[in-house]
C-alpha cells in the first residue's frame, strides 16, 4: 500500500500528527510519500516527495505519476479542500484527519487515528463519491478563457462576492438557458451538498446530506426579503452576469479568490469527476450534526 500525506507544515498540531502517522505506517510496512513542505519542515529526507503544490497555499499541481492508494489530509477542512484540488482527477480516495476546528470533511479526530489507520490498512472502509462544481469564464465576445481560473473545480462552493467595500452587486442568473432572477445582494453562493455545512450554512442556506444530488443557490444579504435559497438538480447549468459600480467583482472557488471584470460571464455546472472520500467506523453526517452543531443539546 502507498499513501500520500498532505498537511499544513506551519501548524505544530499537524506536524505532531504527521510524525505519529509516519511511525504507524512504517511499522505496518506502508510506503509513504510526503509533500515537499512537510519533508523539509520535519527534516525527513528518507521519505520520497510528490509535487502537491501545497506550499504557501499555491494552486495545486498534479501529483507525480504512480500508484497511490490513498491520500491522508491532516489538518482542517481547508487542508482537505487543498488536498482534493491537488489530487484532481487522479481518482485517489482521501481520508481526512482533523487537527482543526469543526471538521465536516476531516472527520477523524486525532485520538481516533490508530484505530482508523488500522482499519484503513485492513481494508475496513467504504468510499463515498462527492460531486464538485466546475467554473468556466467567457469573455465579452463569448470565448472561453481557459486557464484564467487556475483551480476551477469546487468541492464546497463557488461564491460571487463584492470586491472590497463596493456597493451591492446585480447578479443576473440564467438556469439551463432560462432567465431566473437578478439578485441585488452582496453576493451569491452556489454550493454542493458537501458544501452545505460551509459558507452556505453561515448565510442561512439549507443543510443537505452529502449523498444527495443537488446544487444550492443562496444569496448573501439579498435586498428583497422574498428571495430565498433554492435547491435544484445537480445536472442543471448556470450562466451568470455581474454588474457592479466598480466594474469588478470577486469569485471564490473553495476559498481561492480572484478578481474578475464585469464584462466576463461565468458558466457553472457539475464537474466531470467526483472526489472519493474514505469513510471508516461510525463517522457519519448525522453524527457530525450532533457532535459539531450540537443538535439535540
Amino acid at each position: 500500500m502507498t499513501i500520500a500525506v498532505f498537511g499544513n507544515a506551519m501548524k505544530s498540531e499537524t506536524l505532531a500528527a504527521v510524525r505519529h502517522i509516519l511511525q504507524f505506517m512504517d511499522e505496518k510496512g506502508v510506503h509513504v510519500l510526503l509533500s515537499q513542505e512537510l519533508r523539509q519542515e520535519l527534516d525527513l529526507r528518507e521519505y520520497p516527495v510528490f509535487d502537491d503544490g501545497f506550499i504557501n497555499g499555491d494552486t495545486a499541481k498534479p501529483l507525480n505519476e504512480g500508484p497511490i492508494d490513498f491520500a491522508l489530509s491532516v489538518g482542517g477542512d481547508g487542508t482537505f479542500l487543498t488536498s482534493a484540488a491537488a489530487i484532481g482527477q487522479k481518482n485517489i480516495p482521501i481520508l481526512g484527519i482533523n487537527c482543526g476546528h469543526l471538521g465536516f470533511l476531516a472527520e477523524v479526530q486525532t485520538d481516533q487515528m490508530d484505530d482508523i489507520m488500522q482499519k484503513l490498512v485492513d481494508g475496513e472502509y467504504t468510499i463515498e463519491q462527492r460531486s464538485l462544481l466546475n467554473l468556466s469564464v467567457l469573455d465579452k465576445e463569448g470565448n472561453r478563457r481557459d486557464g484564467l481560473i487556475l483551480a476551477p473545480n469546487a468541492l464546497n462552493e463557488i461564491a460571487i462576492l463584492k470586491e472590497g467595500l463596493s456597493s451591492m452587486l446585480q447578479i443576473e442568473l440564467k438556469v439551463n438557458g432560462e432567465y431566473l432572477h437578478t439578485y441585488n445582494s452582496d453576493g451569491l453562493v452556489i454550493a454542493t451538498p458537501t458544501g452545505s455545512t460551509a459558507y452556505n450554512l453561515s448565510i442561512g442556506g439549507p443543510l443537505m446530506a452529502p449523498q444527495n444530488r443537488g446544487i444550492i443557490l443562496t444569496p448573501i444579504a439579498p435586498h428583497s426579503l422574498t428571495v430565498k435559497p433554492l435547491v435544484v438538480p445537480d445536472d442543471w447549468k448556470f450562466d451568470i452576469r455581474v454588474s457592479s459600480r466598480y466594474d469588478a467583482f470577486m469569485v471564490s472557488v473553495d476559498g481561492r479568490s480572484q478578481s474578475l471584470s464585469t464584462d466576463m460571464t461565468l458558466h457553472i455546472e457539475r464537474a466531470s469527476y467526483t472526489v472519493k472520500v474514505v469513510q471508516i467506523g461510525d463517522n457519519s453526517f448525522l453524527k457530525s450534526l450532533r457532535a459539531k452543531l450540537n443538535w439535540g443539546k
